[in-house]
């Protein structure tokens, strides 16, 4: 059985350090927020200008003038602050950042990322991505396995319009996690249930299997 969007979040969370200060983009990642491990502090930056976001607020709680980069609602931890978009990406060009978690709509076995367009297609501009994937050491894509039609977004080569180049560490999606190595994907676990069959059937590019795959633990 595939994950949905909050067990791809919830596997991401176990990335994450104590005091590790984090950049979550739009969509998926921005589940992350609501599963930190418990006995770690993490610090989560959006680019809209924010530092210590919490998780989602309850239904009924929402305070309109609290955002994330995706325009959704958050709540903010003790000692969170608010700044300007300048001083957020200063944060973000100066390398402060240590970890990015970002949506996609494709990645490439040698780590390049395509997630701003699609050609012919109405979509909400490139934001801060560019920023995110030239000055981030340590990217962790959170995306589905494969499009709508069934076809496979890990590839031997971006297809759409690349945002960045070999700069994708690890993959997780609903069937598995890869790790972006010089030699390409290395495949480190699979989704509870999901057969090694499946996963190669619905990846393009070719995988490093090196020994049995253990199942994610949630």
């Amino acid at each position: 059985m595939s994950l949905d969007k909050n067990k791809i979040a919830q596997r991401i969370a176990q990335e994450l350090e104590h005091n590790m200060y984090v950049n979550l983009g739009i969509g998926i990642p921005t589940l992350v927020a609501n599963y930190i491990p418990k006995g770690i502090d993490v610090e989560f930056q959006s680019e809209n200008g924010v530092l210590g976001m919490g998780p989602f607020p309850f239904e009924g709680e929402e305070d309109a003038d609290l955002i994330n980069a995706g325009k959704q609602t958050i709540t903010m931890m003790p000692g969170a602050a608010l700044f300007d978009s300048a001083t957020s990406f200063a944060m973000i060009r100066g390398r402060h950042v240590q970890l990015t978690v970002l949506g996609a709509m494709e990645v490439s076995e040698n780590g390049d990322i395509a997630n701003w367009k699609i050609p012919g297609k109405m979509v909400k501009g490139m934001g801060g991505a560019m920023d995110l994937v030239a000055s981030a050491e340590n990217i962790i894509v959170a995306m589905m396995h494969t499009n709508r039609k069934g076809e496979s977004k890990i590839l031997k080569k971006c297809q759409l319009p690349i945002t960045g180049v070999n700069c994708v560490k690890k993959i997780v999606t609903n069937l598995a996690v890869l790790e972006v190595t010089k030699n390409g994907f290395k495949l480190l676990e699979r989704a509870p249930g999901v057969s090694l069959e499946e996963i190669i059937k619905a990846t393009e590019a070719e995988l490093i299997i090196e020994e049995e795959i253990p199942e994610m633990i949630l």
